[in-house]
């Protein structure tokens, strides 16, 4: 008799203090509070999550593992331990989707390695909402994660990827660390230009949710939004 694994969900966790009914589908919050075991990439951000989903047993019983840039590789695969003993587990990123600019692909590659059903479940991700709200071009486009911090390769960067942009008529997603947004979005409005169009995503699903799509001109004639540690997906196109 083939040995019977469990089955990896894939979890997508709110962006903010957004209210969970409506961003998660009911039934998604129906199998998340019935699991015992997670890989979490924070273990106190997991927490709180899945105290405002209410899981059936208290969170303090459940099972959570850390998974995140200061794993080691060798040491991901004995997260897979609770699936290969036929429980099913959850895998969370510290907010929006698992997998998905995430360590936690680590895990999802190696289940699929052991034939173990991987699936994903509906929730909020920002980097397609904000492409999706940003009235660029959907059907080629990059994510490029962080741009450098030093000043002059993270305005050489970002000359590379308008030009890439341009010749491929192709919309490039890029986010920095929260504090240095602003720094960042002054750099793109003097490097590009006028004609390139910015789209500016902020605090998406948020009360707070700021997304503006202009031109490079236009964006220099309006007044700048405040990204402040505000979480921010900037979407550039040539």
């Amino acid at each position: 008799m083939a040995q019977q694994y469990g089955t990896i969900y894939l979890i997508p966790v709110t962006l903010g203090e957004d209210n969970i009914s409506k961003v998660l589908p009911a039934d998604v919050v129906s199998v998340v509070q019935k699991l015992d075991h997670f890989v979490v990439e924070s273990e106190k951000s997991a927490r709180h999550f899945l105290s405002n989903i209410k899981t059936i047993k208290p969170v303090r019983e459940l099972s959570l593992n850390l998974l995140n840039e200061h794993t080691e590789a060798k040491d991901v695969a004995a997260l897979l331990a609770p699936l290969l003993a036929g429980k099913d587990l959850g895998l969370m990123s510290d907010a929006g989707c698992p997998g998905v600019a995430d360590p936690g692909a680590q895990l999802i590659a190696l289940a699929h390695e052991k034939d173990i059903r991987v699936v994903p479940f509906v929730g909020p991700s920002a980097i397609l909402l904000s492409l999706m709200a940003s009235g660029l071009n959907g059907q080629q486009f990059s994510f490029l994660g962080y741009l450098p911090i030093d000043k002059t390769q993270r305005n050489q960067k970002l000359k590379e990827i308008e030009k890439r942009s341009l010749t491929h008529h192709e919309t490039q997603l890029f986010i920095e660390t929260p504090y240095r947004n602003q720094h960042m979005l002054e750099a793109i409005i003097s490097t590009c230009q006028a004609t390139t169009r910015l789209c500016v995503a902020c605090d998406i699903s948020l009360s707070t949710e700021f997304i503006s799509s202009k031109t490079i001109a236009a964006w220099k004639k309006s007044p700048l939004p405040n990204l402040h540690k505000r979480p921010t997906v900037f979407l550039l196109l040539a």
